[in-house]
């Protein structure tokens, strides 16, 4: 059997409006094993983003776990799991959320610098991975001189940086043109192949959800059949 790096059991989480509760999540266990590619298809506010921010430990659940690489990462208080969302799992959003002020390069060998690696191995790492992405000729740009498509690239050389066991990608091709967004999807997805990396993709795109190995769909707050 497959390892199993990312569990989660039983996830609850409720948002309030003037003193009245949401339930975003109301129960969802998913598990995602070692190198698997995996989509969560659900509609705006269906809680793809709530569910991957609470599988990453950047919010805690109301009820129920997150295992990630075998260890409880909801149980974690904030520098303990942000040490290990750094070992071991990269995040892409949908805005890349690159440093501005940082080149190319400066925003891959970030993780490396925060995980103790010098900065002459960090940035030999961080060029090696960005020519990985296709962009071995763009390392010293700022974002600001980078496409959409471009950016993006960098971004999942960022996640990828710490050679971690999952990649959580919140609709990583919804801010790209149609032709754009396939090609970083299937970058990503070579990459999963690749390297091993397990990823799980939230989407609303029902095409690009479908090239992944495994879909599910998120509706209300749970997991219904596809």
């Amino acid at each position: 059997m497959a390892e199993v790096v990312l569990r989660a059991r039983g996830l609850l989480k409720d948002y309030y409006t003037g003193g009245v509760a949401q339930r975003v999540l109301d129960g969802v266990d998913v598990d995602l094993e070692a190198g698997e590619r995996v989509a969560v298809l659900g509609a705006s506010g269906s809680g793809k983003s709530t569910l991957l921010h609470l599988l990453a430990g950047l919010d805690r659940p109301d009820a129920g776990m997150v295992e990630l690489v075998g260890e409880h990462i909801e149980r974690m208080g904030l520098a303990a799991a942000a040490r290990l969302r750094n070992r071991s799992l990269g995040f892409i959003y949908q805005f890349h959320h690159l440093l501005m002020e940082f080149t190319a390069l400066e925003n891959v060998a970030l993780p490396l610098l925060i995980g103790g690696i010098s900065a002459r191995r960090a940035r030999a790492q961080a060029r090696e991975l960005l020519a990985r992405v296709g962009l071995a000729d763009r390392t010293n740009a700022r974002p600001a001189r980078l496409s959409g498509g471009e950016r993006q690239r960098v971004a999942i050389a960022r996640a990828l940086a710490r050679r971690p066991a999952v990649v959580l990608a919140d609709e990583p091709t919804g801010n790209l043109d149609a032709l754009t967004g396939a090609e970083v999807y299937a970058l990503m997805l070579e990459i999963s192949e690749q390297a091993g990396t397990a990823f799980l993709i939230a989407t609303h795109d029902d095409a690009i959800a479908r090239a992944a190995g495994r879909l599910l769909h998120l509706e209300r707050g749970r997991f219904t059949a596809a």
